[in-house]
């Protein structure tokens, strides 16, 4: 008989590849001043190595989506964290600006396949009155990244190397591959029974970017990234330039960020069970555009820039597991991993060309350019959640998901 899945420890597992993904993609904002000197890179070519991250994101999550629905998410789980940890080992040989392009494009590679696979493991095995709770404690994980990861690797970047947190993250990833392996099960769902083919994955995304709801769903996760991607990736910097704020202080800001985040997640997600998903997202953006806008006429020294920061993060936090809940109960299993890896493909491409018109605005017309434009990003997801996004009833989620008390896994080993 085989034994029954320990839910805590799925939850680990899950827990440690997002605070390894997320951090080893985090981390480069705060060390963008340490790679630049480096490496001698010009500021406005900075934030192509979140470009590059994200597009590669973008194409190996469309990849993946089709896949996952057909041969489990765990094996799609393990293909990615093992790259990834892969990818990260190699980030200690980048001596150039383009091998570290490079490397970041691969390591963006795995993502795009643990990013659509993760989100939908949790719509497989939890039912959509726990989703919210279990997404809340896994996306917690980002903000454990911002509290232990990303202070104490922007430290060690700052007194050795900027390489060193990226092969950090690797040690961790590759723990998380170690427990996906021994202790995450194949959630016994409907898988895509179709033959996979480029013409068939490409059909099965068409047909559901011509559902209104998906559509606005994936414009929803664009404008998120996109905004994102604006105000985090030279906040470090202009922090810098702007308030001599040092390293250090930059670094125990995401500690306070992270701290809030990781307070506010879980609760979000747990009151999102009962109150409903959209309130708090709507809520969170609008809280965020404020938040963006007063950034650079309030703060001027690095408590406020703490205070700020920590508000941002608690918006974050609100909508994130929320979001994800919401649209994972938008179509069945057998479609989840293509739905949810076109939205995190188009999020992706948002924080890409966020981060790459980040760089161009910084330079030319200040961080206010970045803030004022990510706060109408915020405005307008209010607007397309609002209007565009229904929230399911219980009835529309009955008998499509297992419990997470009664799964019915398939584990295997292959």
């Amino acid at each position: 008989m085989t034994p029954k899945p320990n839910t805590n420890l799925i939850l680990l597992a899950l827990w440690l590849m997002v605070f390894s993904a997320s951090s080893q993609v985090i981390i480069v904002a705060p060390i963008l001043p340490r790679i630049g000197e480096a490496l001698q890179v010009p500021e406005a070519r900075l934030g192509l190595l979140v470009t590059a991250y994200g597009v590669m994101l973008s194409v190996f999550a469309l990849i993946m989506g089709p896949i996952s629905d057909k041969v489990g998410r765990r094996r799609v789980l393990l293909y990615g964290t093992g790259f990834t940890a892969a990818a990260l080992i190699l980030h200690g040989f980048a001596n150039t600006f383009f091998s570290l392009l490079v490397l970041r494009g691969l390591a963006g590679a795995g993502g795009g396949m643990l990013s659509g696979a993760a989100v939908s493991y949790v719509g497989d095995y939890f039912p959509y009155d726990r989703r919210g709770w279990a997404n809340g404690w896994i996306m917690s994980g980002i903000a454990f990244g911002q509290i232990i990861g990303i202070p104490l690797g922007t430290m060690l970047a700052g007194w050795f190397d900027f390489r060193i947190p990226f092969l950090a993250f690797a040690v961790t990833m590759g723990v998380a591959w170690l427990l996906i392996w021994f202790f995450v099960p194949q959630p016994n769902v409907a898988r895509d029974t179709n033959r996979l083919s480029i013409s068939g994955s490409l059909r099965n995304y068409w047909e559901l970017i011509k559902i209104p709801n998906i559509a606005i769903a994936t414009g929803v996760y664009f404008l998120m990234f996109f905004g994102i991607g604006l105000y985090v990736i030279y906040l470090p910097t202009w922090l810098e330039e702007a308030l001599g704020i040092s390293s250090e202080a930059v670094a125990s800001m995401f500690l306070v960020g992270g701290i809030a985040n990781v307070i506010a997640g879980p609760l979000a997600g747990r009151l999102s069970d009962s109150v409903g998903r959209k309130p708090l997202i709507i809520i969170s953006c609008f809280g965020l555009a404020v938040v963006m806008v007063a950034t650079t006429y309030v703060v001027t020294n690095p408590w406020i820039a703490y205070g700020f920061f920590a508000l941002a993060m608690v918006m974050v936090a609100m909508r994130i597991s929320p979001l994800q809940s919401l649209v994972s109960a938008l179509v069945s299993s057998e479609r989840r991993g293509v739905l949810m890896s076109m939205t995190v493909a188009l999020g992706q491409m948002g924080i890409s060309l966020g981060a790459a018109y980040a760089g161009l605005a910084y330079m030319q017309y200040g961080y206010i350019s970045n803030t004022v434009i990510g706060a109408v990003a915020m405005v307008a997801m209010a607007f397309l959640v609002r209007a565009g996004l229904p929230e399911p009833r219980d009835e529309e989620t009955e008998g499509v998901h297992n419990t997470a008390e009664t799964p019915a896994p398939e584990v295997v080993r292959s």
